[in-house]
């Protein structure tokens, strides 16, 4: 059953795809409809379940459940992969890849291998504060407080700890 993202309780368990590029304004709007009908259809073991699915930061692809009404079985949780590919087949995007890193650079988001993100930490592109976007967090309430979140902050911490302590 679909629910409005921003409805989701904080404890919502969230899944967090990331795009090889920005999504435009136009591909979001024509997403919104598939969008809800995904969350509204999706079913582990034939029971509903409370979600949503959202396009954030013309980036990410985020879907979000609500775990206290009902779990995600491993069936739903390949359901919800099956329909990430779709929207990839249907807009020419990877969202599967997690090669990339995504960072706030000048407002303005930017994607780095890790080879380049170790090059742009050398070269002071990228520092301890940088707004990183880490898609592992797991919860809506970690999505409203920690992301993005300063670099340094996140499992990326190590990339500093030469520069730190010079």
């Amino acid at each position: 059953m679909y629910v409005p993202f921003d409805q989701l309780p904080a404890s919502a368990r969230l899944w967090i795809y990331q795009a090889n590029r920005p999504f435009t304004t136009a591909e979001v709007e024509a997403l919104q409809p598939a969008l809800q009908q995904f969350a509204a259809e999706w079913t582990s073991h034939g029971r509903a379940l409370q979600a949503s699915a959202v396009i954030l930061h013309q980036q990410f692809l985020v879907i979000g459940l609500n775990e206290a009404v009902a779990d995600a079985s491993g069936c739903s949780i390949d359901a919800s992969v099956r329909f990430v590919r779709q929207v990839e087949e249907q807009l020419g995007v990877e969202l599967l890849d997690k090669s990339q890193m995504a960072f706030l650079l000048d407002n303005k988001m930017q994607l780095f291998t890790r080879t380049e993100l170790k090059q742009a930490v050398e070269a002071g592109l990228i520092g301890p504060g940088t707004p990183y976007f880490d898609n592992t967090i797991a919860t809506q309430l970690q999505l409203q407080t920690k992301w993005p979140a300063p670099a340094v902050t996140t499992w990326l911490a190590r990339y500093f700890k030469a520069t730190s302590n010079a």
